[in-house]
């Protein structure tokens, strides 16, 4: 059962790559009308935004704790854990928390 499991994962991943590579084909085809047109005159201002530094650090804070959540939420669905799996989640939480009152 297994193997047979494996096979068609296989099978259907190798027809997801095929199929990919004739619709990539299709679609080389068109990149020029992808382009950019440029009428040759030169733009008034910069086409890049700065950078704000401050929000990337906000948006770093969210993903770790964003990260966090989602680890810690089956926690206490998991009632049986063993002493050591607990003491590992403590320790976890602690580091979180360490790292939060740094920041």
């Amino acid at each position: 059962v297994l193997l047979l499991v494996l096979v068609f994962r296989i099978l259907l991943r190798s027809i997801i790559l095929f199929v990919g590579g004739v619709i990539s084909k299709k679609l080389e085809v068109e990149k020029e009308k992808g382009s950019v047109y440029e009428c040759g005159f030169e733009s008034r201002k910069r086409a890049r935004v700065p950078f704000s530094l401050q929000f990337f650090m906000v948006g770093v804070i969210f993903l770790i704790f964003d990260v966090e959540i989602v680890l810690i939420m089956p926690v206490p669905l998991e009632a049986w854990l063993r002493g050591g799996e607990v003491l590992l989640f403590f320790f976890f939480v602690f580091l979180l928390l360490f790292g939060l009152f740094f920041e």
